[in-house]
């Protein structure tokens, strides 16, 4: 019985390695032409809009709701359309890093504090022409999950991601 189970197993890894083998001349060349479709792709093709922003003056609580209810990394705060900020998962779960010199806050006064309390307020932006090249490499360099795209006002219009960059490469 147990040599069944082994033979199963090398049954299903080498179904999974012969997804590496060689490719097919016709499937080299689709995705040589996905890669070129990419090479010439600006941002507005691929981005997010409409966009989930948060106010300045929004709680860590609320923060915390959008987190749960959303898959993503971090929302845009915006003040009459205009990014003011950016607000990521990392910069809330800061917010419960103690060391023994700090005083314990309570959960509640924690959860109260505001969006404008621990937003970044240098943020990267990118514009609708931008190429997608650019924006990975600018991914690459800042480590940035996603960027607000904005009009040549500031006007908040979408938000480019890593998925977003990941499907346009997949064509």
């Amino acid at each position: 019985m147990r040599r069944v189970s082994m033979n199963r197993r090398l049954e299903r890894t080498s179904r999974q390695t012969s997804s590496t083998a060689p490719l097919t001349p016709r499937e080299s060349a689709r995705r040589q032409v996905r890669l070129q479709k990419f090479l010439v792709m600006q941002t507005k093709e691929v981005m997010t809009k409409p966009v989930l922003t948060v106010s300045r003056h929004g709680t860590l609580r609320e923060l915390e709701h959008l987190f749960e209810a959303h898959d993503f990394n971090g929302f845009p705060v915006v003040e009459d359309h205009q990014i003011i900020g950016i607000v990521t998962k990392f910069d809330f779960l800061k917010n419960f890093v103690f060391t023994p010199s700090t005083v314990f806050p309570h959960y509640d006064e924690l959860m109260k504090r505001m969006v404008e309390q621990i937003m970044v307020t240098q943020v990267c932006t990118v514009h609708p022409t931008t190429p997608l090249t650019r924006v990975l490499e600018m991914m690459v360099e800042t480590r940035d999950k996603s960027f607000p795209v904005v009009d040549e006002k500031n006007r908040l219009i979408g938000i480019i991601s890593r998925g977003d960059i990941v499907r346009a490469l997949r064509g």
